[in-house]
């Protein structure tokens, strides 16, 4: 089985645009993968954060990925921090990439942009980690949306230079007219392009849906925080209700409507041609209240198992620990360090 990597920042509550969007995928690549998904705390201190609330964060993000269907005897749960040898790994590369790889990234301008006050060198070199984070278990598969593709290209970029420089040599010519073939260490990564929907921030919908405030919906919120948060969602000019460029506010509250109820667009806009806002958004609350009902139940349910997340935590880092040494030793073999 090809191996799968994939992470999510304990930055907030998981919301439905990280469930719609991506951890709908995940599920169903754990019955057909060798798949590790990690809550990425070290990546997740690269922004503001405060230490008690960073740790209820990464029970939370635990109990949401178990929530919705994360299964540890199917896959290997994992806190970031837990596999030290991840780090590790991360200054090597560091080590051997130029910086400029690291400036190009979009990712660190948009967050010297969101945290002029909080510019660090961990912010700089967040793509080394993360293709330690990847490569560190010789990933093939990396499940991510679009915006994440040039994370994917610069892992690739850094595994071909540590093959470059430190590789094994290619084999001996095989009898002429058969060729010749190298084996590189790490291999090839590809971007697994989710096939969910795009969910967008409640309040702008040219921005992704967060984790803060009344941007988003938490899988864990109540219902009357969803109708709030829905009541109070930005629309766009006019009264129809229609998806289209020129309505970026109501092609997000459709889409939403349309993956909570299994509704296509074009039905849903059928059904509320001549109705108003007010009729369309309370009628979504209700679709979502109704399709977050059963993660909410099997989440309190998790609740109250005392230690089960530490547990499945402690247990994924026993799994994931002896494959990350394995090629960390290999890595220092090559490059002359034992």
């Amino acid at each position: 089985m090809s191996k799968v990597f994939s992470g999510i920042r304990p930055s907030g509550l998981l919301h439905l645009g990280n469930y719609l969007g991506a951890i709908k995928n995940w599920i169903a690549l754990q019955a057909k993968h060798d798949c590790i998904f990690a809550i990425v705390d070290y990546h997740g201190i690269t922004t503001p954060f405060e230490p008690d609330e960073l740790r209820q964060n990464i029970r939370e993000v635990a109990l949401d990925y178990l929530a919705v269907g994360l299964d540890p005897k199917h896959a290997t749960l994992i806190q970031q921090s837990h596999v030290p040898e991840h780090v590790e790994l991360g200054w090597i590369f560091q080590s051997i990439s130029p910086v400029s790889w690291f400036e190009r990234v979009p990712t660190y301008k948009e967050k010297i942009a969101q945290h002029p006050e909080y510019v660090n060198l961990g912010l700089l070199a967040y793509p080394a980690l993360m293709a330690a984070d990847i490569l560190i278990y010789k990933s093939t598969l990396v499940p991510v949306g679009e915006d994440q593709l040039p994370h994917i290209e610069l892992t690739n970029d850094i595994a071909k230079r540590f093959n470059h420089m430190f590789g094994s040599p290619p084999p001996l010519p095989l009898p002429k007219g058969e060729g010749r073939v190298r084996v590189e260490f790490f291999p090839p990564v590809k971007a697994l392009l989710t096939e969910g929907a795009r969910i967008m921030s409640l309040k702008d919908p040219r921005k992704k849906m967060s984790k803060t405030g009344d941007e988003g919906i938490a899988l864990s919120d109540t219902p009357d925080e969803v109708r709030r948060k829905i009541k109070t969602a930005t629309t766009d000019s006019g009264r129809e209700i229609k998806a289209g460029d020129d309505k970026p506010a109501l092609t997000n509250l459709l889409t939403i409507y349309s993956e909570v109820s299994g509704t296509p667009i074009k039905k849903l806009e059928t059904q509320y041609k001549g109705k108003g806002y007010a009729e369309f958004k309370a009628d979504l609350a209700e679709a979502v209240v109704e399709f977050l009902e059963p993660i909410q139940k099997r989440r309190k349910e998790l609740e109250k198992k005392r230690g089960y997340v530490e547990e499945i935590l402690s247990s994924g880092a026993a799994s994931a620990r002896p494959l990350a040494q394995k090629t960390l030793l290999e890595v220092k073999k090559k490059m002359g360090l034992i």
